[in-house]
């Protein structure tokens, strides 16, 4: 537990897209830095409205010094303070002053807070305060021990009191995020004319350990994420299209628009996807993925972490960075209305909602909502042509979730024995939850197609469900392997 994050807001019936999202289709150049970054429109779906900052006002010139001086190699190519295990020294010697009372003067032009240079400062204190926690359990690994041993178990003054005042102003956990900190707002251009448009242009901002080298696994790791979601335009505007079209009834035919452009907007997101293998080696994800563990679920911080002066100082806990915050996935489940079983491992998925930003938990719940007033998936199967589209759209999400899998499979289980990933789920249950859910969809609504005229359905759609069959028995399969191997149970 720890600083509360407010309850999504709740809709009126039949709220339209823009009754509750006014800047849904606004050109982002046009909007004050005072909104949230993450503030979802049409045109730059799930990735901030501008691109990160990399500066800040000359107050905070002691901490951009130290998360420069942080990674294992620098900007320029030299050892930082990771690679000697001495951040935890700087930090206790003080070298890091209290900014707390520098960040009630990031105003925007408006007079309100400018959120995204709170978000910017948020990033920089998420990355020293994950550096300062896990460096010794880094360290371990460095010297070859057994295990990851114990992190640190109290973060200072200087760290929690800042981490935490811009976490509440974002309304986010006090922790490395993925979309405010580690994946989604650390990234800049080689070249501002080619910007996202090329994956070649991508850089870091922040790395923990040879991320600022853009050939890095670390790089490639994180730039393939901000790679997949820059297409996430794509997924909102069509997942307007379909709410819009339904709540309106102004015919299937903007339906069919709808969810031919996410299922367009899909086949780009994979392939960005399968170019993960080839930009990050699965050999090298163990060489950072230390830094982005959480607190919860995990045997580094048996009773939480104390932030210093916060919480009356009880321990907090909290879930580590992870591509399953992403929105991609979540946004698909919403609108497709995925049911998933009722477990221990679905709490965590639930649970996962919290750690996103706010613009993106207000528009997948809204989503969630809206989509299940509207019976999308119902409206869907009643006619052949959009339950086509509907089944290969669920498809995607199988595919999407495959891959995940396998990377989990490569880049983790066959690597590393530690039995829970960075955000706290156990490493191989928790993905096959999901994937089996989506499949069990999949032959539900393929039964339920009027088949008596089979001419009528594309031969590829035959195919995919046979795949479907054969995946899931290859999954079970898999599952037991490896829970037999690790002793744990399976689903």
């Amino acid at each position: 537990m720890g600083p509360c994050i407010t309850e999504t807001p709740s809709y009126q019936h039949g709220d339209g897209l823009k009754e509750v999202f006014p800047h849904i289709e606004d050109d982002p150049t046009t909007l004050p830095s005072s909104l949230d970054p993450f503030t979802v429109t049409t045109s730059t779906g799930f990735l901030p409205l501008r691109p990160p900052q990399t500066h800040l006002p000359s107050d905070f010139e002691a901490l951009i010094r130290l998360v420069e001086d942080l990674p294992v190699t620098k900007a320029d190519g030299t050892p930082g303070l990771l690679a000697t295990y001495q951040l935890g020294l700087a930090i206790d010697n003080h070298t890091l002053p209290d900014l707390d009372n520098h960040i009630d003067t990031l105003t925007a032009v408006d007079g309100k807070p400018d959120l995204a240079a709170v978000t910017t400062v948020f990033r920089e204190y998420a990355f020293i305060a994950s550096a300062y926690l896990l460096e010794p359990c880094w360290e371990r690994q460095c010297k070859a021990l057994e295990g990851y041993g114990l992190g640190r178990q109290m973060l200072p003054k200087c760290i929690a009191g800042p981490l935490v005042k811009t976490a509440k102003m974002l309304d986010i956990h006090p922790f490395m995020a993925y979309a405010a900190a580690y994946c989604l707002y650390n990234y800049r251009f080689e070249d501002q004319v080619i910007g996202a448009s090329e994956y070649s242009n991508l850089r870091l901002i922040r790395a923990f350990e040879r991320g600022l080298d853009p050939s890095s696994s670390e790089a490639g790791f994180v730039l393939t994420h901000l790679d997949m979601v820059k297409h996430s335009r794509g997924l909102i505007s069509g997942t307007c299209a379909v709410l819009n079209a339904i709540g309106s009834t102004t015919g299937r035919s903007d339906v069919v628009f709808g969810l031919t452009t996410i299922l367009e907007t899909m086949q780009a997101i994979e392939t960005s996807m399968e170019t993960m293998w080839a930009n990050s080696k699965p050999k090298d994800y163990n060489t950072y993925r230390p830094f982005i563990f959480g607190i919860t679920n995990q045997s580094m911080f048996p009773k939480g972490v104390i932030y210093e002066g916060v919480n009356d100082n009880e321990p907090l806990f909290f879930r580590g960075e992870s591509g399953a915050n992403d929105s991609i996935i979540p946004l698909l489940d919403g609108v497709l209305q995925i049911p998933m079983p009722q477990n221990p491992l679905t709490d965590i998925l639930k649970d996962f909602r919290s750690y996103r930003p706010k613009p993106h938990r207000d528009f997948l719940a809204y989503v969630r909502d809206r989509s299940e007033e509207l019976a999308v998936r119902d409206y869907c199967c009643e006619d052949a042509e959009t339950a086509v589209l509907y089944l290969r759209l669920l498809d995607h999400v199988r595919s999407f979730r495959w891959r995940h899998w396998l990377f989990a499979r490569e880049y983790i289980i066959r690597r590393s024995s530690h039995p829970t990933a960075t955000g706290g789920s156990p490493i191989i249950t928790w993905l096959p939850n999901q994937l089996f859910a989506v499949m069990d969809l999949m032959s539900s609504v393929w039964e339920g197609i009027d088949l008596g005229h089979k001419e009528d359905i594309p031969r590829y759609v035959f195919e995919m469900m046979e795949n479907i069959e054969e995946q899931r028995s290859k999954l079970q399969r898999e599952v037991e392997r490896w829970c037999k191997e690790r002793e744990v149970t399976a689903r």
